[in-house]
């Protein structure tokens, strides 16, 4: 991207990245729908929210590959390097489920530290072995659309996501209809066919812009880009571009088990439980918004920060529209037909999720900016900060779930999405300070 962007180009270029979290973020309220009608629902919907929060820890050693390869793969060499990089970080992470999967380490973590019921504990073992593909998956589709935003083929991404939704509904709808499973088996199935699928089809939509690089045709940026990421040909450079992203991954992903291990111990824990994934895939819909954004950023934003206004402009506007859309459901009468009619929920769980829908408002706009900020040091290979800013996120999310739960009584739910505002607030606040004086150092004369 040599030209500097207009809001037109740069609302033509996200797009279909929105597209696809987007559609990503339907997953979440349409299997709590399938699970929530199914027998022994309480439980079930327990128990997806548990094992999915394990397949999220599992998978961050590989989550930020998108944007390591939208940064990174300039050639075939870098290409090939980080593609070896991204097979090696897969093998780890599918290591990861199958140490949670052995007998004595699952009942420990389930039951000695979490306390979850024996119903719910069964009920989230077999969920995990389902879950076995998806780190692995999950990983190689993400280094490769990482490698079609760089070359400009945001669309190619957006598809790709299409046959995964496909696919995730299909295979709920054989649980839901033929298969005698639990809901639980029935939502981690579903998804782990949806990623396998989007796996496979980036692969393919990936062999054209693979091949240019063979070939030697730059992927897109410009030629001082090309030589700044030089340095980050070898591994080791990889691995130290890298590592910072990974441990945010790490530590950000930790928070659902986190909050789930909190949730179990705090009042009406079955109940926070069963509402947390509801009220959680509410909330991502509108967050995806700025999630796909880091990316867009990222390749757009230019040598020396040249396109920060306009991408800051766009992120302002971003933002605002994203709570305000949220907003309109959780603090209209839309929040009981979300709820109770379209989620599946009882009367009686709805309740519970009405409060921490509504605390969340403003969380969309704060992922929004939070994205601005980290494409803003992932531009310069400035990844630590990331690092901080997360860890201080998770930080105060369990000083602030601990002192309302545990000390001044808040039910669970409620405790945890009021943390969780707490901790984005304070690794904004962090990433602002920084980014202000990364785009202070890096200015161009």
């Amino acid at each position: 991207m040599t030209d500097r962007p207009t809001q037109r180009s740069i609302t033509l270029f996200w797009l279909p990245l929105a597209a696809t979290w987007l559609m990503m973020g339907v997953e979440g309220p349409y299997l709590a729908a399938v699970i929530a009608r199914l027998p022994e629902a309480k439980f079930n919907l327990a128990a997806h929210g548990v094992a999915y929060a394990f397949a999220l820890l599992t998978e961050a050693p590989i989550l930020m590959l998108m944007s390591a390869a939208t940064a990174l793969v300039t050639d075939s060499d870098s290409f090939r390097r980080l593609r070896n990089f991204a097979i090696a970080l897969c093998v780890g992470a599918t290591g990861l489920v199958v140490v949670v999967l052995i007998p004595p380490v699952h009942r420990f973590i389930l039951l000695d530290l979490v306390h979850l019921p024996p119903e719910v504990m069964e009920l989230t073992y077999g969920a995990l072995w389902l879950f076995l593909p998806w780190p692995a998956a999950i990983g190689y589709r993400r280094f490769l659309q990482g490698v079609l935003i760089r070359s400009g083929r945001t669309r190619l991404v957006a598809y790709g996501t299409v046959v995964r939704v496909l696919v995730m509904g299909l295979a709920a709808m054989v649980g839901f209809v033929v298969v005698d499973i639990p809901g639980a088996w029935v939502g981690s199935s579903a998804l782990t066919a949806g990623v396998m699928a989007e796996a496979l089809v980036a692969h393919w939509m990936a062999r054209a812009t693979v091949r240019k690089l063979s070939i030697g045709l730059q992927a897109q940026g410009s030629t001082q880009g090309q030589a700044k990421e030089g340095e980050y040909l070898t591994y080791r450079g990889i691995g130290a571009f890298y590592y910072p992203l990974a441990l945010t991954s790490l530590i950000g992903l930790s928070v659902p088990p986190m909050l789930t291990f909190f949730m179990g111990r705090a009042a009406s824990p079955v109940e926070s439980l069963a509402v947390f994934p509801v009220v959680q895939s509410l909330s991502f819909i509108f967050r995806s918004v700025g999630l796909s954004f880091q990316d867009a950023a990222i390749a757009l934003m230019g040598d020396q920060h040249r396109n920060l206004p306009e991408l800051r402009r766009f992120a302002l506007r971003l933002g605002i529209a994203a709570s305000l859309a949220q907003s309109l459901i959780t603090f209209t009468p839309l929040a009981g037909f979300w709820f109770e009619t379209l989620s599946g929920l009882t009367p009686e769980l709805a309740a519970f999720a009405m409060f921490p829908a509504q605390v969340i408002a403003l969380l969309p706009a704060l992922t929004v900016l939070l994205t601005l900020q980290r494409a803003i040091l992932v531009n310069v290979r400035r990844t630590r900060p990331v690092t901080v800013a997360t860890a201080l996120e998770v930080g105060f999310i369990g000083i602030g779930f601990v002192t309302l739960a545990w000390k001044l009584g808040m039910v669970g739910v409620s405790a945890a999405f009021t943390s969780l505002m707490l901790g984005r607030l304070v690794a904004n606040v962090y990433l602002a300070v920084v980014s202000r004086e990364v785009t202070r150092e890096t200015a161009a004369p």
